[in-house]
């Protein structure tokens, strides 16, 4: 098998794979309903992944890797302020997270706590990728500051580090109560500490 084919198939059976483990989570998804979907057989997983484990950690990087080069996209996007790129990608954050179906669901807040417990090197995964979402929060922070869109956050990695955690709370609180009122909270405190005016 060639190098191209195989991570062709190793993507495809991590494509497959993150639908399934947003619906169910981490633990109560077997490797042969994964494999099943994805149409490869068992044999071939553990030439891809050497256990669950393995394959839970190439699950998040996978994830992180896609999640910061679209936020990476977003902020940077020069045709707004910083102060616009942010406040656009925690409105993206709602829409998302107040969708029906898996799609643009937040893995982090999925697995965070499961397989913190589980697995350290997934935990330590979860930290780098959370890790890289903040500092790309805060260097947007700093952009705003910098050019006058932004008043608020005089510790642009203490407010980064603030509203990361906020969105991850509101998007949990919005799993257990089944509406978007946790988020809407969340936008309205996101302005006030950014010294935004309310918006919708």
């Amino acid at each position: 098998m060639n190098a191209a084919p195989a991570v062709e198939v190793r993507q495809h059976i991590l494509d497959t794979a993150m639908p399934i483990l947003l619906g169910k989570g981490f633990s109560a998804v077997g490797l042969n309903e994964i494999l099943a979907a994805a149409g490869v057989p068992k044999g071939s997983f553990y030439h891809y992944f050497g256990s669950k484990e393995a394959f839970g950690e190439a699950l998040l990087t996978s994830y992180f890797t896609e999640y910061v080069e679209r936020l990476d996209a977003q902020l940077a996007n020069e045709a707004d302020t910083p102060a616009m790129r942010l406040i656009g990608y925690f409105e993206a954050w709602r829409t998302m997270q107040c969708a029906d179906g898996p799609d643009g669901k937040c893995l982090a807040v999925k697995l965070g706590a499961e397989v913190s417990d589980l697995s350290e090197s997934m935990r330590a995964v979860l930290r780098r990728g959370t890790d890289e979402i903040v500092g790309r929060i805060a260097a947007c922070i700093e952009a705003g500051r910098a050019d006058g869109s932004l008043a608020g956050g005089s510790d642009a990695a203490v407010t980064a580090a603030t509203l990361y955690e906020l969105w991850l709370g509101a998007t949990l609180m919005e799993k257990i109560r089944r509406d978007r009122s946790p988020l809407d909270a969340a936008m309205a405190v996101t302005r006030q500490l950014l010294n935004l005016p309310p918006g919708d």
